[in-house]
């Protein structure tokens, strides 16, 4: 059955966040009088401003908005071919009021621009463009910064960013790297060569220690690369092809939002944040009308920590085409389609069996967007491929070169609570460990010894997923010893392709196959839980030069 996910304590409160959200009114321990912390802005809390209830709107009252394509603003020198120009954007960070539903006061948000999400980027494979991320934020954050954490110190800028492009094959000095931030009044220039297939990528903030607070702000958006070959298969294209990027937040009754704290006040931060209010591309329980025939919705899961599983609400049949990197060898047929955070997944859904009805796209009990099918539509002339004879890419686990053996490790106090997360129990400022060679291949081992699922992320790279696998987590963690205690399980079907964000599931090793190409350079892996990564759940890796000349 697709969506093999794990029950344990941490799995049981993600799932039950949206009935916990709105009941918690003010975080434990917290006094009305309670004295602002020295150095650090008092925080305005939910005892304030009561918390929003999404089941008390009317749904389905907002269209679902689509993000602008981005245009270029003039052209550049190629970095890479001094003969050559390339375009070049200009994106501006700024604070901007955003309307999340018809009947809820406009939102300060962080943007690119003046939306949430930020425009959408659009180039062709092999077209390299330029961007100037220029940071217009205010000076001062308006999100609570936990000052113990890891590159968070008080004595640094409250408002820092620096973009990544989350998939994006990128050189390592326009990468994102997290600590090479910049503050309001600066600029960020990137050199993205779109050296890759087609795929649905995203960009967004990635500074050190305060991540999960600029991205829950609402520094998100799409960058999208097509090619020819994709263009050929004639799929639903236009206004059929609906990018979709979803997110949970916690709002304030007068609509603002709402980030929880620990009850203490010196290390705010908590294990992971789960929002009752799902926005897509921006809004609140919203509907789109669509013709009775073949969409193409390219999924995305931008929330903190929230893991989907997406469905339509008559749990009629879809097609999955494509995740992280693009197509799949061939359209996967599904009723239910789990998604991590930072990972895509695009589906086909033909809507003509529905001309005249409404229908929902769910995760389990809760709705997320109304689709109105019309009861007539015009000729549809898009096409589902039985496969999509992709280029033959196949890597076998006999290419690589070795093998990488990593835990995902969290440190509990005395009374259960989480103090963090790390990666090979290593923390962030420890001397680089993993240090592939570029052309070359390797298998990390992922070893989760936590109650939690963990999406991992590696830069610059794509891989595929070879298998998980139980393990007695007992026995490694008191002996050392790795004992398996079940067969290796291949990835589901729809996990068949390219990937760069792999979920990793407790008390499973899961294995992936990671080329190294393109650049060599300092890199990050990193959970994609927004607040495990910021927590030191990240690690710089180096890619060394290698006098290998790739095939």
């Amino acid at each position: 059955m697709p969506g093999r996910f794990h029950s344990s304590r941490r799995v049981f409160l993600r799932n039950a966040g949206f009935a916990f959200a709105g009941f918690q009114l003010k975080p434990p321990g917290e006094t009305p009088d309670q004295a602002p912390v020295p150095g650090r802005r008092p925080v305005k809390t939910r005892h304030e401003s009561a918390a929003l209830d999404p089941s008390t709107l009317a749904p389905f009252v907002d269209p679902l908005p689509l993000p602008q394509v981005a245009r270029p603003l003039g052209t550049r020198v190629h970095p890479e071919k001094p003969g050559e120009s390339l375009p070049c954007y200009h994106m501006a960070m700024r604070e901007a009021l955003i309307k999340i539903h018809r009947d809820v006061p406009p939102t300060r948000m962080w943007c690119f621009g003046d939306r949430f999400p930020g425009p959408t980027i659009e180039t062709e494979s092999g077209q390299a463009v330029m961007v100037d991320w220029e940071n217009r934020l205010p000076p001062r954050h308006f999100l609570p910064i936990d000052h113990s954490l890891e590159g968070a110190g008080i004595s640094l800028p409250e408002v820092r960013t620096v973009v990544h492009l989350h998939g994006g094959r990128t050189p390592p000095e326009s990468d994102g790297y997290p600590e090479k931030w910049i503050v309001p009044g600066q600029t960020q220039s990137c050199f993205y060569p779109s050296g890759q297939r087609a795929a649905l990528l995203f960009y967004h903030d990635h500074a050190m220690g305060i991540n999960r607070l600029n991205i829950y702000a609402g520094l998100q958006g799409f960058f999208i690369v097509r090619d020819a070959r994709e263009d050929s298969l004639r799929l639903p294209a236009g206004r059929y092809e609906i990018p979709l990027m979803i997110s949970d937040r916690q709002f304030t009754r007068d609509g603002q939002l709402f980030y929880p704290v620990s009850p203490d006040p010196d290390r705010p931060w908590v294990p992971e944040v789960f929002g009752n209010a799902i926005l897509v591309n921006g809004k609140l329980l919203p509907y789109h009308e669509v013709e009775p025939r073949r969409y193409r919705l390219r999924l995305m899961n931008g929330s903190n920590g929230r893991f989907y599983r997406f469905a339509l609400s008559n749990r009629a049949p879809f097609h999955v085409i494509a995740n992280d990197q693009g197509l799949l060898p061939a359209p996967v047929a599904a009723r239910r389609l789990p998604l991590a955070p930072a990972e895509r997944a695009e589906i086909v859904v033909d809507f003509a069996p529905f001309a005249g009805s409404n229908l929902r796209l769910v995760s389990d009990s809760f709705d997320i967007l109304q689709f109105r099918v019309a009861k007539e539509g015009v000729h549809d002339d898009s096409d589902l491929p039985s496969v999509f004879d992709e280029p033959r890419e196949e890597v076998s686990e006999t290419v690589a070169v070795g093998s990488r053996r990593l835990t995902l490790d969290e440190r509990l106090d005395k009374v259960q609570r989480s103090m963090g997360m790390l990666l090979n129990n290593t923390p962030w400022s420890a001397p680089v460990t993993e240090t592939p060679k570029l052309h070359s291949a390797e298998i990390w081992e992922l070893v989760n010894l936590t109650d939690d699922s963990h999406p991992i992320h590696l830069h610059l790279v794509r891989f595929k997923i070879l298998d998980r696998r139980a393990f007695d987590t007992f026995e490694f963690m008191n002996r050392g010893a790795l004992r398996y205690t079940g067969p290796a399980q291949p990835p589901e079907s729809f996990e068949s392709g390219w990937k760069d964000t792999a979920r990793a599931d407790p008390g499973m090793v899961t294995r992936i196959l990671v080329p190294f190409e393109d650049y060599a350079g300092r890199y990050v892996w990193h959970c994609h839980i927004l607040e495990h990564e910021d927590n030191e759940m990240m690690r710089p890796y180096e890619i060394l030069p290698s006098d290998k000349t790739p095939a």
